[in-house]
């Protein structure tokens, strides 16, 4: 049997022993940052956070073959020395869950240049990948807006 961990205020407590969102963020020197790059404040900022990364794969793959592209692509960010979790959440959907939020941007980059990465999410914003090459971003775009109407009648409709 376990029993859950309770942290008292007047406890002596190590900062890295503490859960993430109780440790206190470490300090950004802004004269490092360029403001012509907004990523770079993102990944200064996100340091020692845990993030999720979202990939989604081209095509219509099944489960088991999006489960072995990003395994792939696991395999080959972990060769890099990355630490990551893998979670497939969809036929063609995973997500990358890094500890070290600051190499999201990294991975990002490594992710899109793959053949059958449709697009990847970091942050709520979406990058298109290789295989999204053919596509309008504008149409995914209203595509989502669409969807979003139908949600929006169906509810009238109910009501």
């Amino acid at each position: 049997m376990s029993y859950p961990v309770v942290y008292n205020e007047d406890d002596d407590i190590e900062e890295g022993d503490l859960p993430e969102h109780k440790r206190s963020p470490p300090p950004i020197d802004f004269s490092k940052v360029d403001p012509s790059k907004p990523e770079e404040l993102l990944k200064m900022s996100k340091k020692g956070k845990t993030i999720m990364v979202f990939a989604s794969v081209s095509g219509n793959p099944t489960e088991k073959e999006t489960e072995e592209i990003t395994s792939l692509w696991q395999s080959s960010l972990y060769n890099a020395n990355y630490d990551i979790q893998r979670f497939v959440v969809g036929s063609n959907r995973a997500i990358f869950m890094l500890r070290d939020g600051s190499y999201a941007w990294e991975i990002k980059d490594f992710l899109v240049a793959q053949e059958r990465c449709e697009d990847v999410t970091v942050e709520g914003q979406v990058y298109p990948g290789k295989a999204a090459k053919g596509k309008d971003p504008k149409d995914a775009k209203k595509k989502t807006d669409k969807k979003a109407a139908n949600k929006a009648g169906k509810r009238k409709q109910e009501l």
